[in-house]
């Protein structure tokens, strides 16, 4: 696992996540911009052809959530999911299925 801090740009945690060679990337925001955040890490993922699955995290109302799933995001969690071994049981099966 590597954390890049909360202050990272979208272009910082794409170049890490390539620069490392990430199974998976996590994006935790809680400022409400998460759909703007989530659509620049994707676009800059596919500049740099990296693959990892990008999951989200925050506070996201249901009407984001679809349109971060529509966007690419493998996973979308909000306070509701706060079963840590579902959520850990999530991510290995999200990145087994990318890796396949």
């Amino acid at each position: 696992m590597i954390y890049a801090g909360i202050r990272s740009t979208p272009a910082e945690l794409v170049e890490a996540a390539k620069k490392e060679g990430a199974h998976c990337i996590g994006l935790s925001i809680l400022s409400g911009s998460h759909v703007a955040l989530a659509h620049e890490v994707i676009k800059l993922m596919k500049q740099q052809g990296v693959e990892a699955p990008l999951v989200v995290g925050g506070i996201i109302p249901p009407a984001d959530e679809k349109l971060l799933r529509e966007a690419g995001v493998a996973a979308v969690y909000t306070p509701k999911n706060y079963d840590l071994n579902a959520i850990m049981t999530d991510l290995a099966h999200i990145i087994e299925k990318a890796a396949a």
